[in-house]
């Protein structure tokens, strides 16, 4: 399981100038061993966490479209979480994310519901309360996406064959699906024509790399129609590669 932390320590509008910079320079300590006892935690309850330290770096991570679930604060350097989270539903995202905040005020807790957060969390928190709002995420999101492959704002049902983005959506021939299928499975990763062939067709087959050029232009069309903020590079000489636009 794929997990996207993030964690600061709030401050408040009515500190001073001097108050808050005593406040945030103890708070940053704080928040950095916090940080690395959560993602130590979470490590040993069998998850895979990668930790960020402002909202900036959380949006990117999340316009992958790798992870399972997110943990995000409210008060972040950069973005602010309930931002991150605007733009990452706005772009597609459809990963759980549950939102951490020092307030507790009920218009606190709606305006990240409404914002997109399937989950929210009060600081100072028990982790365990934490580790089981986490398993009902992941739990969901398995039940939900079990037949759906994500990426970027794009995603794939291996059911259906059909290929979506906010833009639309193709239900793909099979060959076409089973191209997008490997890079979606692989994103970031250079892929040769070779390993195209040996995945996707049969060894018999006369299909050749103009075959897998082909089937390539096919889905740069039908990505770029969807509005997909895919893009499939070519890689002079190695390959091709799924990246998400930025």
């Amino acid at each position: 399981m794929r997990l996207l932390r993030y964690y600061t320590l709030a401050t408040t509008e009515q500190q001073s100038k001097a108050e808050r910079s005593r406040h945030e320079n103890t708070g940053c300590r704080r928040d950095t061993s916090l940080r690395k006892a959560l993602v130590s935690i979470l490590a040993k309850n069998q998850y895979s966490v990668d930790a960020v330290d402002n909202g900036g770096d959380a949006l990117d991570y999340l316009r992958s479209g790798l992870y399972d679930a997110a943990v995000l604060d409210i008060m972040m350097p950069v973005m602010d979480g309930v931002s991150v989270l605007v733009q990452a539903r706005k772009e597609g995202c459809g990963t759980p994310v549950l939102l951490l905040t020092a307030k507790s005020e009920v218009d606190d807790k709606i305006t990240g519901l409404d914002a997109g957060a399937n989950d929210y969390l009060t600081k100072p928190f028990d982790m365990r309360e934490l580790l089981a709002r986490l398993r009902v995420l992941t739990r969901k999101n398995d039940v939900q996406q079990t037949n759906i492959l994500i990426c970027g704002n794009t995603s794939l049902n291996t059911r259906s064959f059909e290929l979506s983005a906010p833009g639309g959506s193709y239900k793909l021939a099979s060959k076409e699906y089973q191209t997008m299928l490997f890079l979606m499975r692989n994103p970031g990763i250079v892929l040769s024509s070779a390993q195209f062939l040996d995945n996707i067709w049969d060894v018999d087959s006369r299909a050749g790399e103009n075959t897998v050029w082909t089937y390539i232009s096919y889905l740069r069309r039908k990505l770029e129609a969807i509005a997909s903020n895919l893009q499939i590079r070519t890689m002079r000489g190695a390959g091709y590669v799924l990246e998400v636009r930025q």
